[in-house]
């Protein structure tokens, strides 16, 4: 969404881009994942597991299907991103049934603080004066070419998380010669770059913690076992098809 507000890009110009790579990334983790943890991966059917304790609560399911359909639906009619999320968040607030205490149990406020303190630091570093040297940094690696672009934004991915990296990235991207090129490597580099260890994407944290539940440690290095091949193989397919789409 940052991408798409900073860039200007049309929401089916951009999915149409980055779908092949999406698909071709999802077979990789789905190959990688097989291949690595084969014992965990059986026959068994999904109808002969304990799923009878879900009950789903069919109004409300019912309607964050509107809304999700209606955000598409905007997003593809050139609606600006951020009035088409804030108007399927508002459909789901509307004729709402459910108590605000339920809600408010289910949200994980730890990693909320640690994904809003991300926004801060990032903001910090640019009042601080040290976005510009951040900047003078990282300008050789986003102008030498879509390799070593695509590698310096996975690797500052993994070191403040995928949209801060956004973020620290965007006041740059006007300064190059193709500006939609670079905003799609961003954009495919970034989301990758998730794939590769546990503080790569705040949604692997959230994966994380909700294992912990049922008493499943995912660790840094086990994570980062599987991690590690599917971001190679999928980043260098993304640089391969942007290298030839531009």
């Amino acid at each position: 969404m940052i991408i798409g507000v900073s860039s200007g890009i049309p929401s089916t110009k951009y999915a149409l881009l980055q779908t092949l790579p999406a698909i071709i990334g999802l077979l990789i983790v789905w190959a990688v994942i097989t291949m690595i943890y084969k014992s965990e991966f059986t026959s068994a059917r999904f109808d002969k597991l304990e799923l009878d304790k879900v009950k789903p609560y069919r109004p409300l399911l019912i309607k964050s299907l509107v809304s999700s359909v209606v955000m598409i639906v905007a997003f593809l009619l050139g609606v600006p991103v951020t009035l088409a999320a804030f108007g399927a968040a508002i459909l789901l607030l509307i004729t709402r049934r459910l108590k605000p205490e339920r809600v408010f149990f289910e949200i994980d406020w730890g990693l909320l603080v640690f994904f809003t303190a991300l926004f801060v630091v990032t903001k910090s570093i640019d009042t601080a004066g040290f976005g510009k040297y951040l900047t003078l940094t990282l300008v050789p690696y986003i102008s030498e070419g879509i390799t070593s672009f695509a590698v310096s934004s996975a690797i500052l991915s993994n070191i403040v998380s995928n949209v801060p990296a956004v973020l620290l990235y965007r006041p740059l991207i006007p300064t190059l010669a193709n500006t939609e090129q670079a905003w799609m490597i961003l954009g495919m580099a970034t989301t990758f770059a998730g794939n590769l260890t546990l503080i790569g994407s705040v949604a692997n944290l959230i994966v994380a913690e909700t294992a912990r539940k049922p008493f499943i440690h995912l660790s840094f290095r086990e994570y980062l076992k599987s991690g590690l091949i599917i971001t190679i193989i999928s980043l260098l397919f993304g640089i391969i098809w942007f290298s030839y789409i531009f």
